[in-house]
Formats: C-alpha cells, structure tokens, sequence
C-alpha cells in the first residue's frame, strides 16, 4: 500500500477564513507534514487558484463567480500561495486546482497514478469544502481514504463535527493526527 498525504488548500487567503482556528490547525499540519516526510509518505499540496481574469470559472458557477471581477484568486497572487508554516520542499508537488475537488481541473489522478499511489490521507481547510468534495472522489475513484479530523477545520464546527462523525465514516477511516502518525 502506497499512500500520499494531501495538504489541500492550506493557502493564505483560506486559512485567514478560518482565523480562530488556523494556529492550532498549522501546529497539528506542521507534525503530520514532519510525520509523513520521516516516514517516506509523499506529500501533494493542493491549493485553488485561477489564470488571471478567471477564465476557467463559468457565470453559472455559484460558489466561484463572484472571483471573475477580481484578482483575490489568481494563481500568482498571495492569497493562494501556501501558507509559509507550511511551504512545500523542492521536490513536492504543488497541485493547482481549478473547483472544489482537489481532482476536478487538475493532475492530481495523473500524478498519484504514476506513483502507484492506492491510499490517499486528507487534510485540509474547509471540512465542507474540499475535504468533503475529494473524499466523494476519491471514493468513486477506488482509493483507500483516510482523513485526519484535527488536521482539517471549517468555518462551521457543527458541519465539521456531523461530516467527521457521520458522514466520511462511510468511505474513510477518520482518526486524529496522533493515531495516524502512531501508524507509520
């Protein structure tokens, strides 16, 4: 079993929407990270972020529109550059995603094929957001999945809690930070 830990989203401008909960949420991803680099696990981060003006977002796109007048996304702006407590190494791979799911509008199948990668360990801001949309793909694409609860946050700790408690179960093994690291 080969696994690969995915870092999604952890970028500047999503880990300030979850500011109450961001440094206790980097300590935890800077022991995982440790953890999994020590161990020989790959690392994948993952971020959102589009070409400048937007192009790739769609007027009937809901959750993404409102970024086609503005510059708060682009790909080379700080706000989807990750977060500096956690930057990738050299010879980590940064996937740029273009929707919700760390899969839709990237390479990321593609990488983790050519890696023989069968387990995916998900972290990641928001629990309701990209955790939630890459555990359903990821899923349907047959992957082993994990998700490391204290190393995911949202906005809302009550859908935090119903996703984590009943909902990924279903298709994920979701464990602590410390029960994952004390399998390695």
């Amino acid at each position: 079993m080969t696994q690969a830990l995915l870092v999604m989203d952890l970028q500047n401008g999503i880990v300030a929407r979850v500011p109450d909960q961001a440094d206790a949420l980097l300590t935890t991803l800077e022991r995982v990270i440790d953890a999994a680099r020590t161990h020989g696990v790959r690392v994948i981060f993952v971020r959102v972020a589009f070409r400048p003006g937007a192009p790739e977002v769609s007027a009937r796109n809901q959750s993404f529109a409102a970024l086609t007048s503005t510059s708060a996304m682009d790909e080379m702006g700080a706000a989807t550059q990750i977060h500096p407590r956690l930057s990738p190494r050299e010879d980590e791979v940064l996937v740029t995603k273009r929707r919700v799911s760390a899969f839709a509008g990237s390479d990321l199948d593609v990488v983790l094929r050519s890696w023989g990668v069968d387990h995916l360990v998900l972290a990641g801001v928001a629990t309701s957001g990209v955790v939630l949309s890459t555990t359903r793909q990821a899923a349907d694409l047959d992957f082993r999945l994990s998700v490391i609860a204290d190393a995911c946050a949202d906005a809302d700790p009550e859908v935090h809690r119903v996703l984590m408690g009943k909902v990924f179960p279903r298709q994920a093994t979701v464990l602590t930070s410390a029960e994952w690291i004390a399998t390695l």
